[in-house]
């Protein structure tokens, strides 16, 4: 997928997510690997809520790699 396209379709409907998805991509955008943008892509395929739970009730979305990648990119704007 093409950076920009991803770049629009991290937009959020939950305000939260937003903010979260925002911060990720000031910070890391220009560092990711193409396996991680690619992991990303993924990501923002999902619906805002299991994204929700997953980032702040731990419930699990059932994809270790997306997980692995929000814990490392997402969860760290949480702490």
């Amino acid at each position: 997928m093409d950076r920009q396209k991803l770049k629009w379709r991290s937009r959020r409907g939950l305000r939260e997510l937003d903010l979260l998805f925002r911060n990720f991509i000031q910070k890391y955008w220009d560092q990711l690997t193409r396996e991680e943008f690619e992991i990303y892509a993924q990501v923002v395929g999902l619906e805002d809520q299991p994204l929700f739970d997953y980032i702040f009730k731990n419930v699990r979305l059932g994809n270790d790699e997306v997980e692995a990648f929000i814990d490392q990119y997402i969860k760290s704007y949480l702490n």
